[in-house]
C-alpha cells in the first residue's frame, strides 16, 4: 500500500500508510504510537488474554486501566491473534502483504522463529520496510539477549554517571532508551519511506536499545576517547561548572541554579545578599569552585535555605541568574507555562470521563495539525473489523475465533475472550522482552 499522493494536513505525512505492531511495554509501542499520530493505520498484534504486556502494569491505573498501555497505544487497532497456528499465520502473512511497516521488538529471534524472517517477510513483499528491535543489537556477543531498559542503561554507561558521588549509581527512572528507542524508529521509517519512494523496495531496519544509549552518551563517549578522565557521578551537577543543580528552600522544596560563568555568579551572590565576609566569597573564579565542589555546594545550600522558593525565583529573575524551581507532577500540569502549551489535552475515552493525552512535541506554523486520534484500544476490539478489510466473511471469521485464532473483545472487561489451553501453551512459549 503506497501513501496517498495528495497530503491533507490535519490527515498527516502517513495518512495512508499501514503499519503492523508486534511489540509489547514501551519501545514498539511508543514507536507506533509515533507514527498513529502522524496518520498511519496501525494494527497491533496481542496474545490471548494478556494482550500488551503493559496493559496489566498497575497501579499506576486510570479508572481501572493500566496509565502505561494508556499513554502508549492511542491511535491503534487491536488485533488478537495466535499467529503461531497455521491459520493464525496465514492471516499474519495476509497482513504483511498489505502493509508498508512492520514493527517488533519481541525477543531477539522470536518471530524468526516463528517463520517470519526478514528474508521471508521480503519475500511475501518486497516494499515491506521492516523494523526489528532488539537490546543489544544484531551482532556481536550480546545479540541474542533480551534487555530492559535499566539493565542497558547500566550497560551502556548511562547509570555510571548518575545519581550522587558516593552514593549508589542510579537510573534515569524515565524510560529513556524505550521511548528513545522508539524515536529512532519512528525517524527511521520516515527515511525509509523517502528511500521507497524512489527505489520501490523496501528494507530491514535494526534498533537497539544500546545504540540509542551510545547515541545519548556521545559526549562522555569522546570526552574519555580524548584523553579525558572517565565522568564522575555528582547527581544533577555538571563537570565544568559549579554551581549547576538544586538547592533547598526554606519551605521545603528546591531550586535548580546554573552559574555558567564569573559574572553570574557575582550576580547570584548579591541577589542572595551575600555579605563580603560570607566564607562563600573565596570561590570567586569557576575554576576555583569545581575544584572545591562539595564544599561550594554545602555553602551555598545553607545560603539558599534561608529563602522560600518563590522570593528565590523573584531575586534571580531580577538578576538574570539561570535557575528553576524543581516542580514535582502536580505542579507541571498545574503550571501556566505548560497549559499554554496545550500539549496535554482532552481525549474520548469509552470507559474513562475525564481521559487526556500528551500530543507529539510539535507544530507547524505554530498549530498542532494533526486530528486527535483514538483513544488506546480495548484488547481485541478490531479484530473484526481488520479481517474484514482484509477480504474474509463473517463466517471466516467465526471460524477462526472458534478455533482460538483469532480474539474479540469483550466490551468493558478490557480484555480477550479466555484462551483455550492450547492457546494458554502457547502464550507461555512467546518470549517478549519489554
Amino acid at each position: 500500500m503506497q501513501a496517498t499522493e495528495q497530503l491533507n494536513p490535519a490527515l498527516g505525512s502517513l495518512n495512508g500508510v499501514t503499519v503492523i505492531e508486534i511489540g509489547t511495554s514501551v519501545a514498539a509501542p511508543f514507536a507506533t504510537q509515533i507514527m498513529a499520530d502522524l496518520g498511519a493505520t496501525v494494527i497491533k498484534v496481542e496474545r490471548f488474554g494478556t494482550g500488551d504486556d503493559s496493559r496489566n502494569w498497575a497501579p499506576p491505573s486510570w479508572d481501572g486501566l493500566s496509565v502505561t498501555f494508556l499513554s502508549l497505544n492511542r491511535g491503534k487497532n487491536s488485533v488478537v491473534l495466535d499467529y503461531k497456528k497455521p491459520e493464525g499465520a496465514e492471516v499474519l502473512w495476509d497482513l504483511v502483504r498489505s502493509a508498508d511497516v512492520l514493527v517488533q521488538n519481541l525477543r531477539p529471534g522470536a518471530l524468526a522463529k516463528a517463520g517470519f524472517s526478514a528474508e521471508a517477510l521480503h519475500a511475501a513483499n518486497p516494499s515491506l520496510i521492516y523494523c526489528e528491535m532488539t537490546g543489544f543489537g544484531g551482532t556481536g556477543p550480546m545479540a541474542d539477549r533480551p534487555a530492559y531498559d535499566p539493565l542497558v542503561q547500566a550497560y551502556g554507561g548511562i547509570v555510571s554517571v548518575t545519581g550522587d558521588d558516593g552514593g549508589a549509581p542510579a537510573r534515569v527512572p524515565v524510560s529513556v532508551l524505550d521511548m528513545g528507542t522508539g524515536m529512532w524508529t519512528a525517524l527511521s521509517v520516515l527515511e525509509a519511506l523517502r528511500r521507497r519512494d524512489v527505489s520501490g523496495e523496501g528494507g530491514h531496519i535494526e534498533l537497539s536499545l544500546l545504540q540509542t544509549a551510545l547515541m545519548w552518551m556521545s559526549p562522555q563517549l569522546q570526552a574519555v576517547q580524548a584523553g579525558n578522565a572517565k565522568p564522575q557521578r555528582l547527581g544533577s551537577g555538571f563537570g565544568g561548572v559549579v554551581p549547576y543543580g538544586a538547592f533547598p528552600s526554606s519551605d521545603e522544596g528546591f531550586i535548580f541554579i546554573s552559574a555558567g560563568n564569573n559574572a553570574t555568579w557575582g550576580r547570584l551572590l548579591a541577589a542572595l545578599e551575600v555579605s563580603e565576609e560570607d566564607a562563600i566569597r573565596a570561590f570567586a573564579d569557576n575554576a576555583e569552585r569545581v575544584g572545591a565542589r562539595h564544599q561550594v555546594n554545602d555553602l551555598l545550600s545553607a545560603i539558599t535555605g534561608r529563602f522560600t522558593v518563590k522570593d528565590m525565583e523573584a531575586r534571580l529573575r531580577a538578576a538574570g541568574v539561570p535557575h528553576s524551581p524543581v516542580n514535582d507532577i502536580p505542579q507541571v500540569l498545574a503550571d501556566e507555562q505548560v497549559q499554554s502549551l496545550e500539549q496535554i489535552v482532552p481525549m474520548d475515552h469509552p470507559g474513562i470521563s475525564d481521559f487526556s493525552v500528551v500530543n507529539l512535541p510539535m507544530t507547524f506554523d505554530g498549530q498542532y495539525p494533526l486530528d486527535r486520534p483514538t483513544a488506546p484500544p480495548e484488547l481485541g476490539a478490531d479484530s473484526r473489523s481488520v479481517l474484514e478489510n482484509l477480504g474474509l466473511d463473517a463466517h471466516r471469521i467465526d471460524e477462526l475465533v472458534s478455533a482460538g485464532v483469532i480474539g474479540e473483545a469483550t466490551t468493558g472487561s478490557g480484555s480477550a475472550p479466555a484462551p483455550t489451553e492450547q492457546t494458554q501453551q502457547t502464550e507461555q512459549k512467546q518470549e517478549q522482552r519489554a
